[in-house]
């Protein structure tokens, strides 16, 4: 997705506590996301200060400065701090790096829970920047009573649910001194981390506290990476971090960090909600500004509430901007008057195929089609008001040209040069002269013959009186012209109709085509939400099928049939959903062919194309 992004300077404060102690969003920031058109990665960071978090922050970012290192932390800075940068893999995404400066105090170790459930809520990534991590953040035993899933709670295990929307999950241990060895044999960090996670068997109080935190991670982060950081420099440098370069720190740390960051920057996913939905800079910021409301006034923070919001949100401004983009792509592609009603369909069919596409791109969970089918409203209403004005182009233009063409008909006429013997003959030629001049004339539009029917109908009385004051014709010859004249009149009535036929037969033809238009992209996005939806599922799937081979590989019987019967839930709803499918697309389709037979003037259009027909057959 191209979009509009922002390149900041340095970090700023994006959550900070008021003057009451509550959390709040500062605006300045929230302004800045809301800039941001590009799906975004969110990396945040958790833990407490002096750990060298926030160097790692600002590797991320390209730079040694900017997020402020342990010793220069002030009280006043406390707070979700945020950095956005251009993704350096990925050009269009916006990486957003979260630091928790400041926190961490022994009087503010409440900030702490709040702060890891907001970020959990916001990032792709959660850095967690601590050695003995696990035995610390024992909040995170405590996310499903602080993050709901779903607003209605169900009898189903709802962990995966809880899987499909946290973020994945990195502990970066830093002064690693220790081998990397388990039973005597080589493993990765990564395996390091996931032997730090084996529960322990037993059932006492002080296991039970051992095992909780453990099973959290394993059960609601998926995937998991870890990282060791060797001491970077001895104490006299690390005081002076922000002006070392990478040639004054231990190779190993500057390896160690460059890995790290290649790591992030190529595994980690756009942040996304439930249902697959890709986030964007000003979707994340209107999400954090719905999660901190509800901290504020009491409220457990609800995914799917928050989706909801979202969505009203989101496709409102998907909507405004699929109609701006209309009207403004055709006042700059269409010039007054059309040559043809075909012209001016095919500059239509093609910028309102656009326009769906880009409200199709932005839109989510647009429950019964209510704003696309309102696009569709909005989109014919303008297009109607450019039909009408190209009519109206059509016929200044025509009676413009009418005007020179035939002055010097109206010259002679003035003169009476025709009222003379043989003069309705040389009137008719003269007529006939000008009528062929001006249908060879460019630049008319869709109203032509319309405006030459009503020119001539005009002139039938002063032909008539030529006719009669000629006194070179005989009775007969004065009969066969009059019979001529109203044999040209109905000939020009049929081109009029014609014209007018060929209008409306177009506009029909519009009206038709958008439904399918409508159709086949409403058809392409369930198409793809289904295989992101599917992705989704088996991202989960394989997480939880992992889990539970690992538990019987540990010995955990129990706990492996506990994930056994999670996987059977899982499995069980995605059959009910497959099924359920077919029905809700037809009922999609239905609502958007329905609405399109609503849409002000198809009725119209139909009526004024039934009586031009008949008045053409009669």
């Amino acid at each position: 997705m191209a979009g509009q992004t922002v390149s900041m300077e340095g970090p700023v404060c994006l959550i900070e506590n008021d003057s009451d102690g509550k959390l709040c969003v500062v605006r300045s920031a929230l302004e800045t996301l809301s800039q941001i058109e590009q799906h975004v990665v969110v990396v945040a960071v958790v833990g407490l200060y002096r750990t060298g978090k926030s160097y790692l922050m600002n590797k991320l970012a390209g730079t040694n400065k900017g997020f402020a290192l342990g010793a220069t932390i002030q009280s006043q800075t406390k707070g979700i701090w945020m950095w956005c940068v251009p993704h350096p893999i990925k050009s269009d995404h916006t990486l957003v790096l979260l630091d928790t400066e400041g926190l961490g105090d022994v009087e503010k170790v409440g900030d702490q829970g709040y702060t890891f459930n907001i970020v959990t809520c916001k990032a792709t990534t959660v850095l967690i920047k601590k050695r003995l991590f696990i035995v610390k953040i024992f909040y995170v035993t405590e996310l499903t009573d602080h993050i709901k899933v779903k607003s209605v709670e169900g009898d189903i295990d709802e962990s995966a649910d809880y899987v499909r929307f946290f973020p994945s999950f990195v502990w970066a241990v830093r002064d690693f001194g220790l081998e990397l060895k388990l039973d005597g044999k080589p493993i990765t960090a990564h395996q390091y981390l996931e032997n730090a996670l084996k529960p322990k068997q037993g059932t006492s109080n002080k296991i039970v506290k051992y095992n909780l935190p453990r099973d959290c991670l394993r059960k609601f982060f998926s995937p998991r990476w870890c990282f060791v950081f060797e001491r970077p420099a001895n104490s006299e440098k690390m005081k002076r971090m922000e002006e070392l370069t990478d040639a004054d720190l231990e190779p190993s740390f500057v390896k160690q960090s460059r890995d790290f960051c290649d790591h992030l920057f190529k595994e980690v996913k756009t942040k996304t909600m439930i249902g697959g939905l890709k986030v964007t800079g000003k979707m994340l910021g209107n999400l954090t500004e719905m999660y901190v409301d509800m901290i504020r006034s009491g409220q457990v923070p609800c995914l799917d509430n928050a989706v909801v919001a979202l969505a009203q949100i989101e496709n409102s401004s998907a909507l405004e901007k699929a109609k701006a983009y209309y009207q403004q792509s055709m006042a700059k592609m269409v010039v007054f008057p059309t040559e043809t009603q075909q012209q001016l369909s095919m500059v239509h069919a093609s910028m309102e195929r656009e326009a769906v596409a880009i409200f199709m791109n932005s839109s989510f969970k647009d429950e019964e089609q209510k704003y696309q089918k309102e696009l569709m409203k909005a989109l014919q209403e303008v297009y109607s008001t450019i039909c009408d004005k190209n009519s109206q182009e059509s016929q200044r233009a025509c009676t413009h040209i009418i005007e020179h063409i035939f002055a010097p008909l109206k010259v002679q006429l003035r003169k009476g040069s025709y009222m003379t013997p043989g003069g309705y003959k040389h009137y008719c030629d003269d007529l006939k002269m000008m009528t062929s001049e001006y249908r060879s004339t460019g630049g008319k539009g869709v109203k032509a013959e319309e405006v030459l029917k009503e020119y001539l109908n005009d002139k039938e009385s002063t032909g008539q009186a030529i006719l009669s004051a000629d006194q070179s014709l005989t009775e007969a010859e004065l009969k066969a012209e009059e019979e001529k004249a109203k044999r040209e009149a109905s000939e020009q009535e049929k081109r009029t109709m014609e014209e007018q036929i060929r209008v409306q037969e177009m506009l029909m033809d519009d009206q038709k085509r958008t439904h399918e238009e409508h159709k086949k992209q409403l058809l392409e996005k369930m198409e793809a939400d289904k295989e992101t939806a599917k992705v989704e599922y088996n991202r989960v799937l394989e997480a939880k099928l992992k889990e539970k081979e690992d538990l019987l590989k540990e010995g955990f019987h129990c706990k492996a049939q506990e994930m056994e019967a999670q996987i059977k839930d899982l499995r069980k709803e995605q059959e009910e959903q497959e099924k359920a499918k077919p029905s809700m697309w037809k009922l999609a389709l239905d609502n958007v062919g329905n609405a399109a037979l609503m849409i002000p003037g198809w009725g119209k259009l139909i009526g004024v194309g039934l009586k031009v027909g008949s008045h053409f057959m009669n």
